[in-house]
């Protein structure tokens, strides 16, 4: 088996999103995931650590903690936030839904990581934070033998 996991801390500055995208991916790219399957995994934990940013901690700091745990084929991904919470995650969860207008948020980063991993929870107190939980089976790559046709030769 190739379990295996790790933990990552971070504040919630802008610039710390591509950290966290790229971190995962490398730490994900064991399991040896497509180019699309890795590009999906890099938006869902870019969607999720923006919404931490933006809405979570809002105009403070604070920290962001990622946890990616590899079980078999399966990698789940826990992004978690102490900052303000969701009032409503149904009403979050919902496509173009955005608390924030006026910051060009388009209201799809929920509907981007249900479409992108196959397993999606979120979990939140107001008042006390968010955690974000995703999962996604990387299928492995199998090589089929492509049998090719011999030609014999015969000679009289």
């Amino acid at each position: 088996m190739n379990d295996n996991s790790m933990k990552l801390e971070f504040l919630s500055k802008s610039t710390n999103e591509g950290f966290a995208r790229v971190a995962v991916a490398a730490f994900v790219s064991q399991l040896d995931p497509t180019v699309e399957e890795l590009s999906e995994i890099k938006t869902a934990v870019s969607e999720a650590v923006t919404n931490s940013i933006v809405h979570a901690y809002e105009d403070r700091l604070g920290v962001i903690a990622i946890a990616v745990s590899i079980k078999g084929e399966t990698v789940t991904i826990q992004i978690k936030d102490k900052g303000k919470g969701i009032e409503n995650i149904e009403k979050a969860k919902e496509p173009l839904f955005t608390t924030k207008p006026d910051l060009e948020r388009s209201g799809m980063g929920f509907t981007i990581m249900e479409s992108f991993m196959d397993k999606l929870t979120v979990k939140s107190v107001p008042g006390k934070g968010t955690t974000v939980t995703m999962s996604k089976r990387i299928k492995k790559n199998i090589q089929v033998p492509v049998h090719k046709e011999r030609i014999l030769e015969y000679r009289n």
